[in-house]
């Protein structure tokens, strides 16, 4: 049985500090009556997603993880991957949808496109694009065809 080795995209950990914090600022207060005891599932909810949300990638594809779920998106529907200008990092899929990738950010692409198992770079001179990869940008193609 083969290991693939998968890159992993999270938020920074500040958030769980700051969700750790909040519940201990909130205790006293759901404490105080029973029907402000659901306040506490904020800082909960929050410290959860901190821990879970993010992006997944591998020579499969790319796992976008949230707080109840997950999409997976194999290299083959990617059609592009760039950034937008506040510096996070998205895809361009093969059907014309956008989405965002949690956790990553426009200088974090270099080792999304490592983490396909491509190549960023390619020195060939004189190649057209439609022969500089093979449909995700940054990936080169292996065969150098």
């Amino acid at each position: 049985m083969s290991k693939t080795s998968t890159l992993r995209f999270r938020h920074n950990q500040a958030i769980s500090v700051a969700a750790v914090i909040a519940f201990l600022g909130a205790l006293p207060l759901a404490t105080a009556r029973w029907y402000l005891a659901p306040l506490l599932l904020v800082p909960v909810a929050i410290g959860a997603w901190a821990l879970r949300a993010g992006t997944d990638a591998d020579t499969d594809g790319v796992r976008i993880r949230a707080l109840l779920g997950q999409h997976r998106i194999p290299w083959s529907d990617i059609l592009e991957l760039a950034a937008d200008p506040r510096g996070r990092a998205m895809v361009r899929l093969r059907d014309g949808r956008t989405t965002a990738l949690p956790a990553v950010r426009s200088v974090d692409l270099p080792a999304l496109i490592s983490a396909s198992g491509q190549s960023l770079d390619d020195s060939r001179p004189n190649r057209t694009p439609a022969q500089a990869h093979d449909g995700v940008p940054g990936r080169t193609d292996p065969a150098g065809q």
